[in-house]
């Protein structure tokens, strides 16, 4: 039940992407452009995600636990390190290159346009690199 569930999320999520016009990365690019060919629409996506995901957390924390899982998985760690900041400036970065961020970048994958045939592969090896630095770092700690 959780897999056909995740699927279904996914899918969704992915549709919702390709309809908000995130997988586009001319409108993602234009969204960033502030001084030039700014597109606002994206803001709307991005409130639309806000206020779903406000009112999703009011009623889901009603419940004592969530419906396929014993309980809440919630991230205990509240520190900003340099890993963090980091990894949010290259990925802030390279949204701001390529105009995908991996979840748009995927839905983009079916029209096999060269910018995501470049960048998928990259970003793919970018994650790999970056965990085999940490497993590198972990082993001599």
């Amino acid at each position: 039940m959780r897999l056909l569930l995740g699927f279904a999320s996914g899918l969704l999520f992915g549709l919702g992407l390709i309809l908000a016009g995130m997988s586009d990365p001319a409108k993602v690019l234009n969204f960033l452009d502030l001084a030039g060919t700014f597109d606002p629409s994206l803001a709307f996506v991005m409130g639309g995600a806000a206020v779903t995901t406000f009112i999703g957390y009011r009623l889901v924390w009603r419940q004592e636990h969530p419906a396929l899982l014993h309980d809440f998985q919630i991230p205990t760690r509240q520190d900003i390190d340099g890993q963090l900041v980091t990894g949010a400036a290259l990925f802030g970065i390279g949204w701001g290159i390529g105009g995908f961020c991996p979840g748009p970048a995927w839905t983009a994958l079916p029209m096999l346009t060269p910018g995501i045939l470049v960048f998928l592969p990259a970003m793919l090896i970018g994650m790999g690199i970056a965990r085999w630095m940490k497993n590198l770092q972990m082993a001599r700690a």
